[in-house]
């Protein structure tokens, strides 16, 4: 996937008169960008063997991972884990280098950044992650894959939404979501100075495509987002459009932000 996404609403078809808003709009990915691990790996943890059986692994099929975690929590359910012992799981979630500071930041100076979080995890799960640690209130839309208990009192996982891009998941297009959120921002009047992405995996790279020049990619180093950032610019020199500046502790993107706001 060393390309863009062809099928999806490109920059141009979401170019509107909009009032100019001084506000940065900061994207955040969760699984491996906020928390350093992949939360639905983690709960894993919680089968009361700590491990799946391997009938269930087998499966999981490349591009259906959210159909297999649908699989997954109802096994965990039948196994007697509780959504109690799922949220302990989430609330335990261990921030990537220097997040944890980064979203102080964040809090201390909300006024010039709208945040918005997109995720290929699940709503119960990052939420529990964020209010446990006082940051849910940042993020100004979650974006991720519908969970909650249902009758049984089973975690009950579906997808985002469908969408038509060959390069993304079957239950999620992250080119799609921001490309809708962009073009629901303008016809409210509100555009953005800068965009500004901060993310890890492949599912990352498609919506960073949307960038512009005057926007900023932070792909977490080595990780796949960055080594598609990395195909690309040497596949199709100056495709990639938005800066790129990798990180390994997030403390990369704190200085960058201070630095952007001094500027402003």
């Amino acid at each position: 996937m060393g390309k863009s996404c062809s099928q999806c609403p490109q920059p141009k078809e979401l170019e509107m008169t909009t009032s100019t808003s001084q506000k940065y709009l900061l994207i955040f990915d969760f699984d491996e960008t906020i928390v350093n691990e992949n939360s639905d790996e983690s709960v894993i943890h919680a089968a009361p063997s700590g491990e799946l059986p391997e009938w269930l692994r087998r499966t999981l099929q490349e591009g259906f991972y959210n159909q297999y975690m649908q699989r997954v929590f109802e096994y965990l359910g039948d196994s007697g884990v509780h959504m109690h012992d799922l949220k302990a799981v989430y609330e335990a979630l261990t921030f990537s280098p220097y997040m944890q500071q980064l979203l102080h930041f964040l809090s201390l100076n909300p006024e010039p950044f709208e945040i918005i979080l997109m995720s290929d995890a699940n709503t119960f799960g990052i939420e529990s992650t964020l209010r446990a640690t006082g940051f849910f209130s940042l993020f100004h839309r979650v974006f991720s894959n519908p969970s909650g208990p249902d009758k049984r009192g089973y975690l009950t996982l579906a997808p985002y939404h469908s969408h038509s891009c060959p390069h993304c998941p079957a239950n999620m297009c992250k080119h799609k979501i921001l490309s809708e959120y962009l073009l629901e921002r303008a016809q409210q009047g509100i555009s953005f100075q800068k965009l500004l992405y901060v993310g890890d995996g492949a599912n990352d790279f498609c919506p960073s495509t949307l960038l512009s020049p005057m926007d900023v990619a932070f792909p977490r180093k080595t990780y796949p987002m960055h080594q598609k950032i990395q195909e690309m610019e040497k596949n199709q020199p100056g495709a990639f459009k938005a800066q790129v500046v990798p990180w390994e502790s997030a403390e990369v993107i704190l200085q960058y932000l201070q630095s952007l706001l001094k500027r402003s």
